[in-house]
């Protein structure tokens, strides 16, 4: 199979390195890149290159936008690299569901070894070691615990990624929580997910990985073992393959385990599987020391392209990257050219040198460095190869990863020292400047005799800090760049006249080269203490002359840098003996400045200590107050009077009732509607606060379930600001509010009332207007956090538009919902209405637009806040009524009908039910209950409409509410008592067929638990439908005595299966008789104590234990995986 194009979701050396193998292919490649990382080399190796929204490495983890520019691209593949999406199962997911090859494993693998949890007890499985550890998230707590079960050091890692990212080894039980919590941070950053897990920790370990290579037959090729135990912060820095000084008995055992691992597991694509070998017993590089029963761990498998990779392919003579692009696209490994059972041919040792931007203190402390690159000479030579993307003039950026380029070395001898040899001279060619960098930090590591005789291992770098960090005393193989005037003068740019406005263009074309008069390179003179600037920057204020005296802690130079002063002081008491520069001159990092002699220095007469007043309001703080007043509510006395007078509250009336006090963080609330061509600047700011939407973020419920997972967002249409309508910065702040509910899973609550699109705001010009982002941020909300919309007063247009998107409308009695206002349908000329004849209430509620309905503003807050309790977790307090009241609930006759609320109410923890939907669809009661505390989703036949007959409005309702609960994962239990879809040319008129269907799709593939209860009749495809098509779907599915079972109404049955015997019989009454027997004989076979003998049914219970029945099964779930992604793409709407 050829491809049309490979779209490559990442960047730098290892984009380049994707592109130059898909080129020697005859494949088309597509560059990815933000619209800070343009100027990237490997936008022009590509053939082509796409633009991403965002900046920095967000705009690479953006799976949306990755798949769109495949799309647009026309590209049928895309390779993820390393890093970034690589190892993320929703990109393989969002691929196949695109029709796209997606380069990598499968995503049943990607999630498997993404979750390292996971993966450890999949090891086990595969009979191969691990250390102790978790295999799960874990939590502070859980952290705590396993500390202390551990006699050592732990190591904590992330779930998802590699490259020691997210990864923190911890000695002292003090240092847990910080260290928990940046690896937290580091993994979210870095794979989008936070969680993690911990394993006790090797202090002396090699680490050793193997390359895999798995085609879709199952069959499994290896290439051999690397050395990866160079590695500072747990992050690689040098790697070898093959390991050096490793015995083949253990070679073969690692190897062997990492096979049968892959093979186990079915593998496809590349995959490296990781271990670490226990190095404590050994001290030297001696082999002798080492036995083939070393004990050896596997500790994770990255199920992806490793940044190593090189090694092995110089040792082996095969292009992984191709051959990674050849299995995706249907090759085998015999296509390859690669037999599994043919051993495998290493030739010599190859190295690989990571040279990052950056350097290394020796405590070990990573300086990011970053800046223009102005000389970039790579080496060459037999044996050496360069994968970087580096050149003269590229601004470099601390947004990314520090790797900039990959030095690889091989060389064919059998003596490993010979390789290390030649990577020293290749690394000595090495020429770059104009940024930091770890080429001498590396040279120090290749050249170290424990490097070279293979006595390395984890903590190697870590232990030789001291030596590794030292300045390289070694040639440096290049020609050095000529030194300058303005390199060795303390000044930075231009000599200009730093007050002078326009100095930038009067020296525009002026040289930069020094004068006679300027400072050269100045060295420290003897008995002097030299002060530094720690910045580039301007000199503002030098406070001491030659001469004065200064006592430690002084305030004796200002340098400002980037609009901020850093202020210098004196260390010591001492007298100015020397000033180098002037005010306005433009320092140089590391120039000094003044020199001082420490001296003896006379007492102050006074000193004086600036008394802080704590409750001093300075002027710019007054003026942020008074800006702010304008949108309060007490400033605004005239509006709050109207608002009450036609019986309404206040925007931040409601906020302040539905979120917990002081939670509240207001986004954007100096904003105002853009109306400049009409009002000045304060008329906008008293008549239009906030642009008529106040929104920010709260927690809601905390003291139910905790801060953490009661976040939300509240979005609140101001209808005292010009009706509530919509303008172009109300927009603007709306669609910054969704992107971060939607980017922080923030559950998201909208007050709808207004009148939709503004027509008032400034003329911009001519526009299509339908160009706005808002809409569309919202609808994408969908799925991915609970949405629940209220409304009270009027609500048209746009404002409806965003209500209807909600999973729940809650609404007032005196809400009106349109699509259109009075306005539109006149200037529609269909006539003239009130804004109260165009949606009220007393057609939305039966109609089903409405979900629950309620008196005032004050019920809506706290019916929203309910709701959105279920979505939130499980409370620790409930009560529970009599469940012997449920045996009586039924009549014992059966012709004779009860109310399934009172079911509902009983089996539900006191005062949990809210119900749903409440008058439309009547045949189908759906509530949302708590048991024992535990939120439940109810869908239950309603006797009383149709004796529990479905029809197509009721099964809509249906299928929609399970969506929305499968949505959330939340359990759903089903109570039944139906005797069939509804039938007959009326209700098959409302196309029946199509809608009860929905509810057999949507049952058939819930992924939340469901249970079952029958509580009376059990009928047909009826009964089907309320359980995903068969009793077998549920967690458990019980009934109760009252229950009977028939594959349709009983009567009927008799008709059509007696038809012919009932017709021979003349005699009217004797043929009554024989039917009434028949009927009765029938529905004694269908009582549910003679019809579970037959098996299907779990049990017939006493009705009073059917609480004990859903509260034990909820009990024996598994948790509910953190979810990351849409379980489903949106709610449907009806």
């Amino acid at each position: 199979m050829q491809s049309q194009g490979i779209l490559i979701a990442n960047r730098g050396e290892i984009s380049i390195r994707i592109a130059r193998a898909a080129a020697d292919m005859g494949i088309r490649s597509v560059a990815v890149y933000s619209s800070d990382d343009q100027n990237s080399l490997h936008t022009k190796i590509a053939n082509e290159a796409v633009l991403l929204p965002g900046t920095g490495a967000q705009a690479y983890l953006n799976i949306e936008q990755i798949i769109l520019a495949a799309k647009a691209a026309n590209c049928d593949a895309i390779h993820p690299g390393y890093g970034f999406l690589s190892e993320r199962a929703d990109l393989a997911a969002s691929c196949v569901a695109a029709g796209i090859t997606f380069i990598g494993p499968s995503e049943a693998h990607l999630k498997l070894f993404g979750d390292k949890g996971a993966a450890r007890r999949a090891a086990i499985d595969a009979g191969v070691p691990v250390l102790a550890g978790t295999d799960h998230a874990v939590t502070l707590e859980q952290l705590t615990e396993f500390f202390d079960t551990v006699n050592g050091s732990i190591i904590i890692k992330a779930v998802a990624g590699g490259g020691g990212r997210g990864t923190r080894i911890v000695h002292k039980k003090e240092d847990l929580e910080e260290a928990f919590e940046r690896c937290q941070s580091e993994a979210t950053a870095a794979f989008g997910l936070g969680d993690v897990y911990v394993e006790e920790f090797l202090a002396r370990a090699r680490h050793i990985e193997v390359q895999i290579l798995g085609d879709s037959m199952g069959n499994i090729v290896h290439f051999g073992e690397r050395e990866c135990s160079v590695q500072r912060r747990n992050q690689k820095v040098v790697e070898i393959a093959p390991a050096p000084n490793l015995s083949a008995s253990l070679r073969e055992k690692i190897v062997s385990a990492a096979v049968s691992f892959a093979q186990q597991q079915q593998y496809t694509s590349l995959g490296t599987f990781e271990f670490l070998v226990d190095d404590s017993g050994s001290n030297t590089g001696d082999s002798s020391d080492r036995t083939a029963d070393d004990q050896f761990v596997f500790i994770e498998a990255n199920a992806r392209l490793q940044v190593e990779h090189t090694v092995t392919e110089e040792v082996t003579g095969f292009d992984l990257v191709r051959g990674q692009i050849q299995i995706a696209l249907g090759s085998s490994l015999a296509e390859l050219g690669l037999d599994a059972k043919a051993s495998l041919s290493i030739s010599g040792f190859a190295i690989q040198a990571r040279v990052n931007l950056e350097t290394i203190n020796s405590d070990g402390t990573v300086m990011p460095g970053s800046g223009t690159i102005a000389r970039y000479e790579p080496p060459n030579g037999p044996g050496v190869r360069t994968d970087g993307f580096g050149y003269v003039g590229y601004n470099t950026s601390t947004a990314f990863d520090s790797l900039l380029t990959k030095v690889i070395v091989h060389e064919r001898s059998a003596q490993f020292e010979d390789a290390a040899r030649k990577t020293i001279r290749a690394l000595s060619e090495f020429h770059l400047e104009g940024v930091r960098n770890n080429i001498s930090f590396v040279k120090n590591i290749v050249s170290h005799r424990d490097f070279i005789d293979g006595a390395i291992h984890t903590r190697w770098v870590e232990e030789q800090i001291d030596q590794l960090t030292a300045d390289w005393q070694g040639p440096d193989l290049f020609v050095a760049s000529a030194p300058t005037d303005k390199a060795n003068d303390g000044f930075a740019g231009a000599r200009v006249n730093t007050n002078d406005p326009l100095a930038l263009f009067t020296h525009q074309n002026a040289s930069v080269q020094a004068t006679a008069n300027e400072p050269g390179s100045i060295d420290t003179p003897d008995g002097l203490q030299a002060v530094c600037s720690p910045i580039q920057g301007t000199i503002v204020a030098i406070e001491a002359g030659v001469g004065e005296q200064v006592r430690a802690g002084d305030a004796v130079i200002i340098v400002e840098a980037m609009k901020m002063e850093h202020v210098i002081v004196a260390e010591c008491d001492a007298v100015v003996r020397q000033v180098t520069m002037e005010v306005g001159h433009v320092v140089r990092e590391g120039h000094p400045i003044l020199f001082l002699e420490e001296a003896e220095v006379a007492e102050r007469d006074e000193i004086y200590k600036e008394q802080l007043d704590l409750n001093y309001i300075r002027p710019d703080l007054q003026e942020n107050f008074d800006r702010h007043a304008y949108t309060l509510d007490e400033q605004r006395p005239e509006a709050v009077a109207k608002r009450r007078a036609r019986g309404g509250r206040m925007a931040r009336e409601n906020i302040a009732e539905l979120v917990d006090q002081g939670s509240f963080k207001e986004y954007w609330p100096l904003v105002v509607a853009r109306q400049h061509q009409r009002h000045d600047m304060e008329t906008l700011r008293q008549r239009t606060p906030a642009d008529g939407l106040i929104g920010g973020t709260a927690t809601i419920n905390a003291d139910l379930f905790g801060d953490e997972v009661s976040s939300a967002m509240v979005v609140h249409y101001d209808y005292t600001v010009l009706a509530g309508t919509q303008g172009g910065r109300n927009h603007y702040k709306q669609d910054r509010l969704f992107e971060l509910a939607l980017r922080f899973r923030m559950p998201l609550v909208l007050f709808s009332e207004g009148g939709g699109g503004r027509p008032g705001d400034d003329d911009l010009g001519p526009g299509v207007s339908f160009d706005t982002h808002t809409f569309t941020q919202f609808a994408k909300l969908s799925g991915a956090v609970p949405m629940i919309g209220v409304n009270h007063g009027r609500c048209f247009a746009g404002n409806t538009v965003l209500l209807a998107c909600c999973d729940v409308i809650i609404a007032t009695k005196d809400s009106t919902i349109g699509m259109g206002g009075p306005a539109m349908i006149e200037g529609g000329g269909l006539g003239v209405y009130t804004p109260e004849e165009v949606g009220p209430m007393s057609f939305q509620v039966p109609n089903g637009v409405v979900d629950i309905l309620v008196e005032d503003e004050a019920e809506a807050v706290a019916v929203a806040k309910k709701y959105l309790s279920y979505f939130q977790g499980s409370v620790d307090s409930w009560e529970s009524s009599d469940q012997r009241l449920l045996r009586h609930v039924v009549p014992e006759n059966r012709l004779r009908l009860y109310d399934m609320r009172d079911v509902i109410s009983t089996i539900a923890d006191v005062d949990s039910v809210l119900e749903v939907r409440e008058k439309f669809g009547i045949g189908i009661i759906t509530s949302f209950i708590r048991i024992e505390g535990k939120p439940m989703g109810v869908i239950a036949n309603n006797p009383h409409h149709l004796s529990g007959a479905i029809d197509s409005d009721g099964a809509d309702k249906g299928a929609r509410f399970l969506k929305l609960c499968d949505a959330f994962d939340i359990p759903i239990l089903s109570l039944m008592d139906c005797p069939g879809l509804m039938v007959g040319p009326e209700v098959e008129a409302t196309a029946l067929v199509r809608h009860s269907a929905r509810m057999f799709n949507t049952g058939a593939n819930l992924t939340t638990p469901l249970f079952g209860v029958v509580v009376r009749k059990a009928y047909g495809l009826g009964i089907q439908a309320m359980c995903g098509g068969s009793s077998l779907v549920a967690f458990s599915t019980v009934a109760w005595p009252t229950a009977e079972f028939a594959a349709m109404n009983i009567e009927g049955a008799v008709k059509l299966g007696y038809r012919k015997e009932l017709m021979e019989i003349e005699d009217p009454e004797e043929k009554l008789r024989v039917f009434n027997e028949k009927v009765e004989t029938e529905y004694e076979s269908a009582k549910a104590v003679n019809a579970a003998v037959g098996g299907g049914l779990d049990d017939v219970i006493d009705p009073a234990d059917t609480r004990s029945w859903i509260a034990e099964g909820l009990k024996r779930l598994p948790p509910v995986p953190l979810r990351t992604a849409k379980k489903h793409a949106f709610i449907d709407t009806w």
